[in-house]
C-alpha cells in the first residue's frame, strides 16, 4: 500500500508560479512511476505530467508543455510539479498519482494505482 500526500496548492495570479509536492510513504517511490492529474467540477480527470521510475523520463500534456516541470527526489520519496506562467484555465484540484506498472507516455488515469487526496490550485486573472 502507498500513501500519497500533496501540498503546495493555493491562490496565485495569472503569470505566477506554484510548486506542488507529493510525499509518498509505504513503498519506495523509486519503484513507482509518478504522475500529476487535475480535475475541475463536471469534467473528467485530466493528465498533466508523469515521470518514469528511476530513469526519470518525463511526459507532459500539450496544454502544460514548456510551463510545467515534473521531477522527483527518490531519496526523499517525493515528487514535484513546478508550475510557471500559470493561466486561469490551470485552475483545478491537482492530484498526485503513483503507478506500479506504467505504460510509458500513457495519459490514462487507469495506469495509476494510488492517488492522493488532491490540492486546490486557483489562478486569478
Amino acid at each position: 500500500q502507498v500513501q500519497l500526500i500533496e501540498s503546495g496548492g493555493g491562490l496565485v495570479q495569472a503569470g505566477g508560479s506554484l510548486r506542488l509536492s507529493c510525499a509518498a510513504s509505504g513503498r519506495t517511490s523509486s519503484s513507482l512511476a509518478m504522475g500529476w492529474f487535475r480535475q475541475v467540477p463536471g469534467k473528467e480527470r485530466e493528465f498533466v505530467a508523469a515521470i518514469r521510475r528511476s530513469i526519470g523520463i518525463t511526459y507532459y500534456a500539450d496544454s502544460v508543455k514548456g510551463r510545467f516541470t515534473i521531477s522527483r527526489d527518490n531519496a526523499k520519496n517525493t515528487a514535484f510539479l513546478q508550475m510557471n506562467s500559470l493561466k486561469p484555465e490551470d485552475t483545478a484540484v491537482y492530484y498526485c498519482a503513483a503507478a506500479v506498472s506504467y505504460l510509458s507516455g500513457s495519459a490514462s488515469a487507469r495506469q495509476f494505482d494510488y492517488w492522493g487526496q488532491g490540492t486546490q490550485v486557483t489562478v486569478s486573472s
